[in-house]
């Protein structure tokens, strides 16, 4: 639940100004493809600046990495890879992506203000630690060699 509400915090925090600036993706300029050809007509009509999956995975790296300190350093580097991705797939310039990052840790600052986002926040910080204490830690050496890149 409370990755959900940040997806939509984080996500559509970044509306007025994709609205406002309605940037050309880099994939349209280039009049190239994406990785995404599935998703191309609905991103053709969709602002780049700034990156709302990088809003939105900055923030959920934000989060994690506070929920459990002792995996923070690759839980930050895999949220910095996640908008990198975008700019990789040509669907946001590395701008968009950084701003999609100023966004996230914005609302990440306001989320932490608000009553309800604390609860829930303690409440799935309990919950990943009992499943952190049943579960083993998966290898992620293959994504993080990929990463390294």
């Amino acid at each position: 639940m409370l990755l959900r509400r940040t997806l939509v915090d984080a996500g559509l925090a970044t509306y007025k100004a994709k609205i406002k600036y309605n940037r050309t993706r880099p994939f349209v300029a280039a009049n190239d493809i994406s990785c995404y050809p599935q998703d191309e007509e609905k991103l053709r009509k969709d602002g780049s600046y700034p990156s709302g999956h990088s809003a939105y995975g900055w923030a959920w790296a934000l989060i994690l990495a506070e929920m459990v300190p002792d995996k923070a350093d690759a839980i930050i580097q895999r949220g910095y890879q996640f908008g990198l991705n975008r700019v990789v797939c040509g669907v946001h310039w590395q701008s968009d992506v950084n701003a999609g990052r100023v966004v996230a840790a914005a609302v990440v600052a306001q989320l932490h203000t608000n009553a309800d986002f604390k609860a829930q926040f303690v409440a799935a910080q309990k919950e990943v630690q009992a499943a952190l204490a049943n579960h083993p830690t998966p290898d992620c050496a293959l994504e993080q060699e990929a990463a390294a890149r």
